[in-house]
């Protein structure tokens, strides 16, 4: 005799068969066959029959693959989610080498326009200088 039960998709299922009292002609109290929502319909386990070993055997089996079926399935999805998140990642890495070599060339761009700047000022320095010489030399023939 077989029982079933209704699972939520997310848990693993245990399937436990007793080949005892196989010719039992009357139906168990729950005869709804073991359900797993994530298979199609028509890959759905058939119930067995009870008269048949060989019927058994094959559930047996499908139930059997069937669990496996969910095993991987959530394996692939999570795996899927795995791959969202490293995309993420190397976006963001991507992204972040993108503005780490516009700022290096903006600093480069800053330390050229500081040194220009700076040898623009001694020169206005030298020149400022010159031109107080001149002034005092002039004030000083006057």
């Amino acid at each position: 005799m077989i029982s079933t039960a209704r699972v939520p998709a997310d848990k693993p299922v245990r399937i436990a068969f007793s080949l005892d009292n196989a010719s039992d002609d009357t139906p168990p109290e729950d005869s709804s066959p073991l359900v797993f929502p994530e298979l199609d319909q028509q890959l759905q386990p058939l119930p067995p029959c009870h008269d048949s070993l060989e019927s058994m055997q094959v559930y047996k089996q499908h139930c059997q693959i069937a669990e496996e079926y969910h095993e991987v399935k959530k394996e692939i999805a999570l795996l899927e989610e795995r791959k969202k998140e490293l995309i993420a990642k190397l976006d963001q890495a991507e992204k972040e080498k993108v503005d780490a070599a516009q700022l290096a060339r903006e600093f480069e761009a800053l330390t050229e326009e500081n040194r220009t700047l700076k040898l623009a000022q001694s020169q206005c320095v030298e020149q400022l200088e010159k031109l107080r010489i001149q002034y005092q030399k002039r004030q000083g023939s006057s």
